[in-house]
């Protein structure tokens, strides 16, 4: 979409916006606004902007830039949806030269395949191989 600007400068962020989304997912249900400041601090942060018309979308990276990233938090604002900002985050994503060469990329999700399919995701080949620590209800 014209008229959008990608940025990875932290001050750019609208954190309010961001909690407020993220607090309500799926994937972070009342995420206490701290511990999402925390996470956002220690990642590669990309943030999808209007012009004249604020933050309309966010994406942060996990990394050691070095052989391992993990994709998290990714969304648009419902009022900007449809017009391919999610598409141009995952290109900007794609293409940070700090996330090149990288052995392993993940994401955990249960939609948008078809967005990420687009930038070489696939579902896990040998799932048994995968292994997590979850806490579930943890910001309840």
């Amino acid at each position: 979409m014209k008229g959008i600007n990608i940025s990875t400068n932290h001050d750019d962020l609208d954190i309010e916006l961001i909690h407020s989304f993220v607090a309500n997912s799926y994937w972070a249900k009342n995420i206490p606004l701290s511990t999402l400041q925390k996470s956002i601090d220690n990642s590669l942060v990309f943030g999808a902007y209007a012009n004249g018309g604020g933050q309309v979308g966010f994406a942060r990276v996990i990394t050691d830039k070095a052989t391992f990233a993990y994709l998290s938090d990714v969304f648009v604002i419902e009022k900007y949806r449809g017009q391919g900002i999610s598409k141009q985050l995952m290109e900007n994503i794609s293409s940070h030269p700090e996330l090149q060469g990288l052995r392993r990329f993940m994401l955990a999700t249960s939609d948008a395949h078809g967005l990420y399919s687009q930038f070489g995701f696939t579902s896990v080949e040998n799932p048994e191989k995968l292994m997590q620590v979850l806490t579930p209800g943890i910001y309840d």
